[in-house]
């Protein structure tokens, strides 16, 4: 009997789902070794089907969402959480940030508030239920999904790769845009995955696929302050696509304010 999987949407944009599908012939091949039973973006709808390996994009939004993933977890061997949404809350985490909670950004955003339904925050997958694997990526990319779902169909602990975006750049001799050109780029504290790709075209990193293995990023803001940016500016950086992975979320609090 072939291993069953599932990939399902939460609060999210749908885009780590497009890593399965961008994979053309490989999601193809894939379908002769698994059956996926439940992928509603690309066909077979079962969201209560027991599962070997359950994929899941997005954050927990609604008081719906969060039973969802509980009912999930119930039902799944392992649960591999994908992208910034399902790993740190993604940008609707933002919202997390306003002390006056939905009501306010209801009212400021909708004209029909009344008929939005939300918690107060956006939250990864993890603070609800036990994660097996997470993904980091805004989107993840199709290699990290297809070598996670090859080592788990045969037995093996999936390789997560924390090594830093810089040491793509190295790789790949992409000149360094901090060191050249001043520009305030995250890649020194930023995780590799994206083959280094906003460097690649002469663009700072600004932190997609979250923090790399111990990521100094103290140290990365006093260098950003070097460099002339303001403490909000500096917030900024951290408080955004993953403002809520620890390291990231530390550090952008503590430039809220000026510090002395």
């Amino acid at each position: 009997m072939k291993p069953r999987i599932s990939v399902h949407k939460f609060s999210s944009c749908d885009g780590c789902q497009l890593a399965f599908i961008n994979a053309g012939e490989a999601l193809l091949e894939l379908a002769t070794l698994v059956d996926i039973v439940h992928f509603a973006e690309a066909g077979p709808v079962d969201p209560d089907a027991p599962v070997d390996i359950a994929f899941v994009e997005g954050s927990i939004s609604t008081q719906d969402e969060a039973l969802r993933i509980r009912r999930l977890r119930e039902t799944t061997r392992y649960l591999i959480s994908l992208g910034a949404c399902a790993t740190a809350g993604g940008l609707q985490a933002l919202r997390n940030f306003n002390a006056r909670g939905v009501e306010d950004w209801s009212h400021a955003v909708y004209a029909r508030p009344e008929f939005i339904e939300s918690l107060d925050t956006a939250t990864a997958i993890a603070r609800h239920v036990k994660v097996d694997l997470e993904l980091w990526g805004c989107p993840v990319s199709t290699r990290q999904v297809f070598a996670a779902i090859r080592r788990l169909l045969y037995g093996a602990l999936p390789f997560v790769d924390n090594e830093k975006v810089c040491q793509e750049c190295k790789r790949r001799g992409i000149t360094c845009t901090l060191v050249t050109r001043g520009i305030p780029c995250l890649g020194p504290v930023t995780r590799t995955g994206c083959g280094a790709l906003c460097p690649a075209f002469g663009r700072d990193c600004y932190g997609c696929f979250g923090p790399g293995e111990n990521p100094n990023a103290a140290a990365m803001a006093r260098r950003f302050q070097g460099l002339g940016l303001l403490p909000e500016e500096i917030n900024r950086r951290f408080h955004f696509i993953n403002s809520h992975a620890p390291d990231f979320l530390e550090e952008g609090l503590a430039w809220r304010e000026d510090r002395p």
